[in-house]
């Protein structure tokens, strides 16, 4: 079947089966053996799921509003020392500095997808960075599967370490007026809040998307302002978000959470069938709204 298949016309119980194979230690062979096995037709809904980059770009590499290259700089700590990112910066006669966005890929390195929401940040007139946490192993490998295959196998504090490290090196960009927001989505969710609460003071807002919370440890260094977004159905994440709120709350962090009805974990990626156009969109118009409230004034 092909990448059209409806959202409606996917067994919840493959969407399950998609998210435990996207987080856990389930191939892809297994994925598409176990969904066939589970009903009628879900292999065609397990092929349907795969993400098709081609229909994820919505801000073109030529766009007369941004300009585009990979950049490396220093990441001391990191897992080699050294990484590379999608830097993308607006197109501007009069604006010489602009405000930045670090944008924290999936569980899976800078996929086409990450690098167009950079544009989309670039265009709406913030200067983005998307580092590409696979880097150190020779970069995104150009599919998904081999991505996760490579990020699982870094140590997660220095793939941390070398987040954190992009946020600096963005922050203190020629380019940068030194007021920083940070947006991530899955595992790059989780990493939003946790370089909020590492980086303090030093980072003014913070959009994650369907993120794991901070350590309990670590909310009350957050002074960020927060806006949340989560998927409807999305059990592993969406449990870790009542002690975060409660934690949140206790230490005076400005935050508000959005659940997204009829959702499911990946729903602003649209590149495969759990796209949701509607929650994609206001979950962007309200990420926006932090941004430019936050970081623009």
């Amino acid at each position: 079947m092909s990448q059209e298949l409806p959202t409606q016309a996917i067994d919840p119980k493959i969407y399950a089966l998609y998210d435990e194979y996207c987080h856990g230690d389930m191939d892809r062979r297994e994925f598409l053996a176990k969904a066939a096995a589970t009903v009628v037709g879900g292999m065609a809904m397990a092929q349907a799921l795969f993400p098709r980059y081609a229909n994820a770009q919505t801000i073109s590499f030529t766009d007369a509003r941004i300009k585009a290259s990979y950049v490396k700089y220093a990441s001391p700590g990191g897992s080699s020392g050294e990484m590379r990112g999608y830097l993308v910066q607006p197109v501007s006669t009069t604006v010489t500095k602009f405000p930045a966005v670090l944008v924290i890929h999936e569980n899976r390195g800078l996929n086409p997808y990450i690098e167009d929401v950079a544009r989309r940040l670039a265009a709406a007139g913030f200067l983005a960075l998307a580092p590409d946490g696979l880097y150190p192993l020779g970069g995104y490998p150009g599919n998904d599967e081999e991505g996760k295959r490579l990020q699982d196998s870094l140590v997660p504090a220095k793939l941390q370490t070398d987040m954190l490290n992009g946020a600096v090196f963005l922050k203190n960009h020629p380019l940068s007026s030194g007021k920083l927001g940070v947006t991530g989505f899955c595992w790059g969710g989780g990493m939003t809040n946790a370089l909020a609460a590492e980086l303090g003071d030093n980072v003014q807002a913070g959009a994650p998307y369907y993120g794991v919370s901070a350590p309990a440890d670590q909310v009350s260094k957050i002074k960020a302002e927060l806006v949340l977004h989560f998927a409807e159905t999305d059990p592993r994440i969406n449990v870790t978000w009542p002690p975060f709120e409660g934690a949140l709350k206790t230490q005076g962090v400005k935050a508000q959470a959005h659940f997204y009805a009829g959702t499911q974990h990946g729903f602003h990626n649209n590149s495969t069938p759990r796209f949701n156009q509607t929650a994609a969109d206001l979950s962007w118009t309200r990420t926006l709204e932090l941004f430019n409230r936050t970081l623009k004034t």
